[in-house]
């Protein structure tokens, strides 16, 4: 699963509802193309470095992984090759101007590099219990998900 790097603590900071999140799907966009290839990926349009755990399921159980740390302004793909799940879960930490985007699905994680299969007992097998937000990807095969900062001023959509 690409490569990450595990980062030993997060920074928890202000609350989530600072941070907007945007998500593009890119399927139809690719479909054009001489060479598509298929890809789940995170973006980071923020300025701080940003901490990124996934969810799914697998064939036998629902998984966790993380950290990939996403510079700011950059991208990474965080599951290579056609989507095999219609649902991908995202937990993410600003490490450098705090908040996070996060969700009502509760998924186990740690502050460094893992791979955990299961959602269950997350606090009595030694993990934390994290929320994520659900990103439906339909019938797509390739998905890119962009985390953004709330915009300071504006009326948005213009």
């Amino acid at each position: 699963m690409g490569g990450f790097t595990g980062r030993g603590t997060r920074r928890r900071g202000h609350i989530a509802g600072f941070i907007t999140l945007s998500l593009v799907g890119f399927g139809a966009v690719l479909a054009g193309t001489v060479q598509a290839h298929a890809d789940f990926r995170l973006c980071n349009k923020t300025a701080g470095n940003v901490g990124v755990s996934i969810g799914y399921k697998n064939e036998a159980s629902w998984v966790t992984e993380g950290w990939w740390n996403i510079p700011g302004n950059s991208c990474e793909v965080v599951v290579s090759g056609p989507l095999n799940s219609r649902y991908f879960y995202i937990y993410a930490v600003d490490y450098d101007n705090g908040g996070e985007w996060g969700g009502q699905t509760f998924m186990c994680t740690r502050g460094k590099e893992f791979t955990i299969e299961g959602t269950e007992d997350c606090l009595a097998r030694g993990f934390e219990r994290t929320g994520f937000f659900e990103v439906d990807t339909g019938d797509q095969r390739n998905w890119t998900v962009q985390l953004t900062e709330k915009p300071t001023s504006g009326t948005g959509g213009q």
